[in-house]
């Protein structure tokens, strides 16, 4: 029983519900290693009720919790509605971004004889509201209690987009044009961006993770498991449009690249090849070190440091691990002992001794962030109303530069993943180590705040893959099978107050990928605070009735509607069957082949018909390619108010970016975009594409004459 309270009190679970009306209960070995990794004493029945005790004691002595958020008219939280009369509250405000010095505190006394609370629950006369941000709160009362917590106001909504936008969805390395140099570049982001919304009046772009990748070889090619999420990829450069590039006097040696850069986008579009990521950041490497020596011009010198005063200490730990990843390999538990904490001697003297380095990793990082500006820049120009919706990966890789220098904020001997359930009897760890919630809060949430603030500056929109883990994550000890692992709470609240702020600041609209197994009133608190979800067309079913398609006026509106993601089968894939027989000859089925396709077959079937129904198929069964384009128009017919267009289905494309539960069997995240007949096609092609064209013709304004479609000059920016 003890244990279980101290969990409680630590947000650990001991049971879990894999399905309605199933509990399952956690082992204690497991409790007491996630207590462990949370800093709580559990070795002996004596530690459990020492701790448990200190827990209890703390909690009960405590004038605020840990962190009380605010909501920008909304009533006053309890925790400060609760404070005792006479009870002084002294606000210190956080600094604003780019701001120079603090702005005043604030100090707020309780009267000694408390007004009736407000009917509507409204804000009481002593309240005076501080402005947006994580701000530091003292409370002293009588009696000597005192106690400090983050206060957290934000505007009680993200930014919205517009009323409807449709726009692609596309994982960016797939992506190659003619000048790429063997895998998509932000270049291409751009070049895509700009042309679609000029030309088919899309409103958005949404991409895969740009962080930072582990560096080695083979690099793991998942965008999902990155080094950093605070930093982006210098792979993703187009070399060409650095502008000191042309200025590098060894032209040879530049043309010696540029050739054999053009021999791997050609192997992959022409000759079978895989994406070679490894290979690409080879040549763009000693592309980038001839550039690196061309002398900054005065006013590139000066954005340049303008750069590295706003980053700060942050990127100078990311481009030292990455200039001792270079020296000692990519696993910092492995480097000699004094490197392993970025603030020894020994690695304060690294500092100096790599200084050269280090610099070079710091430019890389403004390179590539002068060009997802330019990217964003090019979107809205275009006259997108979103533009490019960036993509949040849910963790980092367990050697990477984030765990290196923010360790005080992981938890250790810990990695993230799924719970089993009805698909997945083994559950998942996904290699992950968790942000320890404590850590978090202890530290104003400044890792969690530092990082939606960089990937938030050059976007439209940002997709936060997994939203759930916003409220919880499944932990599993080191060691251990995902099966016995358990749920361990962020304070949510806290979570989304802190994303609501930054993207308000930001003006971004935001995405939460909510599909699988959700939690009891996620996805409301999420809708509540302007949290778009995500639907996918074949999981929209009516669940609580007889299980078919759902009717389109039922789907919700606050969300990204789609046909597919970067982990499903592609449109064409699915209604052919197609991804039934590769998960067979790739031994995945756990059911025979006819039994499968039976079953896929009977989905299908039930959707077409659904469509036709709806006509939505004018043209009839038995055409694949009039089959998308009734999906799309069902879409349509939602009221999403966001339309997502997977760019491989616009040319038939059957071939998954990703096919979970595979690593060597599948060559996941290395396939460049594929025709119906599996040939790559470059951007050029794609745009080109009469498939393409008349799938678009289904998202053109009905009363729109046919021809180039540009955007309305109110609506481009300069």
């Amino acid at each position: 029983m003890g244990l279980s309270r101290l969990a409680a009190l630590h947000g650990v679970a001991t049971s879990f519900s894999p399905s309605a009306g199933v509990t399952v209960p956690v082992p204690d070995s497991t409790v007491t290693a996630v207590l462990t990794a949370l800093g709580v004493d559990t070795g002996t029945p004596a530690e459990v009720g020492r701790s448990l005790s200190a827990a209890e004691s703390a909690a009960a002595s405590r004038l605020l919790p840990p962190t009380v958020v605010v909501w920008s008219g909304e009533p006053l939280p309890a925790a400060l509605a609760a404070l005792p009369p006479d009870a002084e509250l002294t606000v210190e405000p956080e600094r604003p971004p780019g701001a120079t010095e603090a702005p005043p505190q604030l100090r707020m006394r309780v009267p000694k004889a408390l007004a009736p609370a407000p009917p509507d629950g409204g804000t009481p006369t002593w309240w005076t509201e501080p402005p947006p941000g994580v701000h530091r709160a003292t409370v002293r009362a009588s009696g000597h209690r005192y106690a400090t917590a983050v206060l957290v106001v934000a505007p009680d909504r993200v930014p919205q987009p517009p009323a409807r936008t449709h726009g692609f969805l596309v994982q960016l390395y797939s992506l190659l044009s003619a000048r790429s140099w063997g895998m998509g570049d932000l270049a291409d982001l751009a070049d895509l961006a700009a042309w679609s919304g000029r030309t088919l009046g899309t409103g958005f772009v949404q991409v895969n993770p740009l962080h930072a990748a582990v560096p080695g070889s083979p690099t793991d090619p998942s965008p999902y498991r990155p080094s950093s999420r605070r930093f982006p990829d210098p792979v993703h450069l187009h070399i060409e449009s650095v502008p000191e590039y042309g200025h590098v006097r060894d032209r040879a040696a530049l043309d010696d690249l540029r050739l054999d850069a053009a021999a791997l986008s050609d192997a992959v579009l022409n000759k079978g090849a895989l994406i070679d990521r490894d290979a690409v950041w080879e040549l763009k490497k000693q592309a980038l070190e001839l550039v690196a020596r061309v002398p900054l011009s005065p006013g590139r010198r000066a954005a340049y440091c303008d750069y590295l005063a706003e980053q700060g200490q942050d990127l100078e730990d990311h481009a030292l691990w990455c200039a001792l990843a270079e020296v000692h390999g990519p696993r910092w538990r492995d480097w000699p002992e004094g490197l392993r904490d970025p603030r020894s001697a020994r690695t304060a003297r690294a500092r100096t001794e790599l200084m050269d380095r280090v610099d070079l990793h710091c430019r890389l990082a403004w390179l590539t962030d002068t060009q997802l500006a330019a990217a964003q820049q090019a979107a809205r120009e275009a006259g997108m109303a979103v533009g490019v919706v960036h993509d949040l990966a849910v963790g980092v890789h367990p050697d990477g530069a984030d765990t290196w220098a923010q360790q005080e904020a992981f938890a250790h001997g810990m990695s993230v993943g799924a719970p089993p359930d009805a698909f997945n009897a083994q559950g998942q760890d996904w290699g992950l180590p968790p942000w320890r919630p404590d850590a978090l809060a202890a530290s104003g949430y400044a890792p969690y705040r530092a990082l939606l603030r960089g990937i938030l500056a050059h976007a439209g929109a940002l997709r936060i893959d997994h939203v759930m883990g916003l409220f919880r994550l499944w932990w599993v000890p080191e060691g251990r099978p995902p099966t016995e692992g358990t749920y361990v709470s962020h304070d949510a609240e806290a979570m989304l107050a802190v994303l609501v702020l930054e993207a308000h600041r930001a003006g971004a609209a935001v995405v939460g990928e909510d599909l699988g197994t959700v939690e009891p009133g996620v996805r409301e608190a999420l809708a509540r605070r302007g949290v778009l979800g995500t639907s996918v067309l074949w999981f929209e079913r009516d669940w609580d009735g007889d299980g078919r398609p759902l009717a389109p006026e039922r789907w919700r509106r606050d969300c990204v509607a789609t046909a597919t993601t970067h982990d499903l089968p592609s449109t064409a894939a699915r209604l052919t069957g197609d991804h039934v027989t590769l998960r067979h000859r790739l031994g995945l089925l756990t059911r025979p082949l006819e039994q499968e396709l039976a079953e896929d077959v009977t989905g299908t079937t039930e959707w077409l018909s659904c469509l036709a129904r709806l006509r939505l198929l004018p043209e009839g069964e038995g055409d694949e390619e009039a089959a998308v384009r009734a999906v799309h128009r069902f879409l349509l017919r939602t009221p999403a108010r966001m339309t997502g267009i997977w760019l491989p289905d616009t040319i038939g494309d059957r071939r998954p970016q990703n096919l979970p539960g595979t690593w060597d069997q599948y060559p996941n995240w290395r396939l460049p975009v594929a025709d119906a007949e599996g040939h790559p096609v470059t951007l050029e092609e794609i745009a080109a594409s009469p498939r393409l064209h008349r799938l678009m013709e289904v998202f053109r304004p009905p009363a729109e004459s046919s021809g180039v479609r540009t955007a309305p000059p109110g609506a481009r920016r300069p």
